[in-house]
């Protein structure tokens, strides 16, 4: 694994540019409405929905069809999209393999822009982001972030040949972290050591 990481490494150019987040996705979020819940209908996503092993549904609470397209007039979710918590748990950022659903009170990613989700997904998930994220977050009873501050977070936005390699090399650790849940904490402990690696290496220069 090691070796891997190291050959990979060298692949990768020296220096990253530095972009507002808002340059290089479109950004949106959820409803800030309260719509009324019913027995069955369309889920809504909040971020208690949000957890480190993705989008968990089985706690969800349920709304009309009107109220869910009014939603989606607003901020439709697609396959492909990263969605994470803006108000109350801040992050666990999903890349969606489902969208029949609406949002409420989440950042929504659109997979659109000169980065790649599957790269960015690794980055929102980092601890750099993370400490980002803690700086700018709002709010003493229940924690925020506004969509303004998200949309002007400054990320390092490598190549897209680099977030082809590193994004492929992080999902591969993300695979082996969740085979070995429960199992040896070292293995786990350094292959998370290997991703922080790749998300510093070019950002502390």
């Amino acid at each position: 694994m090691f070796f891997i990481l190291i050959n990979t490494i060298n692949f990768l150019e020296v220096a990253w540019e530095q972009r507002k987040l808002g340059e290089v996705k479109t950004i949106k979020d959820g409803t800030h409405d309260s719509p009324r819940y019913v027995p069955k209908g369309y889920p809504l996503v909040t971020s208690k929905n949000l957890n480190d092993s993705g989008l968990n549904l089985s706690d969800v609470s349920y709304i009309s069809e009107s109220d869910f397209d009014s939603i989606n007039k607003r901020s439709k979710v697609n396959v492909g999209d990263i969605i994470f918590g803006m108000i109350g748990t801040i992050g666990n950022p999903v890349l969606l393999d489902e969208s029949n659903f609406a949002i409420k009170n989440v950042a929504l990613l659109k997979n659109d822009g000169p980065i790649q989700n599957h790269w960015l997904i690794q980055y929102l998930k980092s601890d750099v982001f993370n400490r980002l994220t803690s700086e700018k977050t709002a709010g003493n009873t229940q924690k925020f972030i506004g969509l303004n501050v998200i949309r002007n977070l400054i990320i390092d936005t490598p190549s897209i040949h680099e977030q082809v390699i590193i994004g492929s090399f992080l999902k591969l650790t993300d695979s082996i972290i969740a085979a070995n849940q429960g199992k040896r904490l070292q293995i786990k402990n350094a292959l998370l050591s290997c991703q922080a690696l790749f998300l510093t290496r070019f950002t502390l220069n």
